[in-house]
């Protein structure tokens, strides 16, 4: 049986304290990374889409930091989109400033109606470094 390890980006423990969910879990060699989305210091949406997206990346990177991996420990990726024929464009060209080079994550886009006041929200499993294959 596999534990569960909850990872705490610097200043997000409140998250996990006011609404019950962790911003990651460490898990059988895996990272397990909850929606991340463009926030700003308040928690209210940046307003500018790429802006947001932007944001919302970093604030993945963060959490893949503070469980010791990186962009190049993902292995899949799924991203949530209000509006996703208008802000795909713009969604893709930020996401090739992320993922350069190959090999890519696997990746699924999700269009859905609501996101909290956010436009763009993205999820990822990623590797643990030095942990053994999952089988």
């Amino acid at each position: 049986m596999h534990t569960r390890d909850v990872v705490f980006p610097e200043g997000r423990q409140a998250l996990y304290t006011q609404h019950r969910y962790a911003p990651a879990v460490r898990s059988g060699g895996l990272l397990f990374v909850a929606g991340q989305v463009g926030s700003r210091e308040d928690g209210s949406p940046e307003p500018d889409f790429a802006d947001q997206v932007r944001q919302a990346f970093a604030q993945l990177q963060a959490t893949l930091k503070a469980a010791g991996c990186g962009l190049d420990d993902v292995l899949d990726v799924t991203t949530f989109h209000t509006d996703p024929e208008r802000q795909l464009e713009t969604v893709l060209a930020i996401k090739d400033e992320v993922f350069p080079q190959p090999p890519y994550p696997t990746w699924t886009a999700v269009g859905v109606t609501w996101l909290s006041g956010f436009d763009f929200e993205i999820k990822v499993i990623a590797r643990l470094p030095g942990a053994a294959d999952p089988v």
